[in-house]
């Protein structure tokens, strides 16, 4: 194994994607299941997202998803990624991560991003608004007070008080800056857009302050991996979630995801289309040779310390392949 991949931890987010056809419950099933799988595979970190009221994403609740998926599991690292910290009280977040820190000692990790709600709907029925999220800053601080014990209310978080659940920030736009100045690990994506990654990269290193949390930047880098037999197979992968995102940036909405063949065979319009093969491109998708030789080169970029790969598709049987055969890739080079 090459040295850079192999100090390099690589771990799974998966957001329990719906299929066409398939019930909610099937992909919240279906997540605690690959959690058994990779774990099995050697992969690092397990964490599941907060998505509300999306056709395509069944994970609404990552806290209890998380909980399902740590007592399903004996030592992979089980979190979020993320809580929607404006959409909660900091209180009550800390109060759910002290309990599953206190159910499943050392294995809990807290992810935390800055998005509300994806739709006007959702956010009034979540009693948000997109203002919320400029309170970010704020909200994370309290949520670390109570972690630490610091709360100028008097009150005390039990039984997060005097926990260190480690916590990550998805940084998303601004998220880089925040990270940096709360001395927290970042998360950032995505793959395909690298320069913007570098860029988001290089502001949280230079500005980067100790803190409680963490001495030193940690920097994790996020997105799609698809490893197949041929490139074409990886590539017919990552059709479905390109199909879904181009969908939902021309309708409003996103959809559970379609198999690769009925999206292959779909009249689009031309704004569909240019979507649609934007979300294909950048990606890292390929044999098993082709997708190392792409992943020494992003590490040698970023100089990241993990990755967190996020991929999602129609089949299921493709995606825990994928992942065996890039299990393959970190434990042969």
């Amino acid at each position: 194994m090459s040295s850079l991949i192999a100090s390099t931890r690589f771990s799974v987010l998966d957001r329990s994607r719906v299929r066409e056809g398939h019930p909610d419950a099937e992909a919240l099933r279906d997540t605690v299941r690959l959690a058994q799988e990779v774990e099995a595979l050697g992969y690092h970190r397990f964490w599941v997202s907060e998505h509300h009221g999306v056709p395509g994403v069944a994970g609404s609740a990552p806290t209890v998803l998380a909980a399902a998926v740590a007592a399903a599991t004996r030592t992979i690292r089980v979190g979020t990624g993320g809580v929607m910290l404006p959409n909660h009280r900091p209180l009550v977040v800390a109060e759910q991560f002290g309990v599953l820190e206190s159910l499943f000692p050392g294995r809990v990790d807290m992810g935390l991003g800055r998005s509300v709600g994806f739709t006007g709907g959702v956010r009034k029925a979540l009693g948000r608004d997109r203002d919320d999220a400029e309170d970010f800053g704020a909200q994370l601080e309290e949520l670390l007070g109570w972690f630490l014990g610091t709360s100028p209310t008097g009150v005390h978080a039990r039984p997060a008080e005097g926990l260190r659940v480690p916590p990550f920030v998805l940084a998303m736009g601004e998220g880089a800056a925040i990270a940096a100045r709360a001395g927290l690990p970042m998360v950032i994506g995505d793959l395909s857009d690298r320069d913007r990654m570098r860029r988001g990269i290089d502001h949280y290193r230079t500005h980067f302050r100790p803190s409680p949390w963490a001495a030193e930047p940690y920097v994790v880098i996020s997105g799609a991996v698809a490893v197949a037999a041929t490139p074409q197979e990886a590539r017919r992968i990552l059709v479905p979630e390109a199909w879904s995102m181009a969908y939902a940036r021309t309708h409003g909405t996103f959809p559970p995801l379609p198999p690769a063949d009925q999206v292959e065979a779909r009249r689009m319009t031309g704004k569909e289309r240019g979507l649609y093969e934007a979300g294909l491109s950048g990606r890292l998708a390929g044999t098993g040779e082709q997708v190392a030789h792409e992943l020494e080169t992003v590490l040698k970029e970023t100089g990241a310390q993990e990755v967190l790969v996020t991929t999602s598709t129609y089949d299921r049987a493709a995606l825990l392949d994928s992942y065996r055969r890039l299990a393959g890739v970190l434990s042969s080079r």
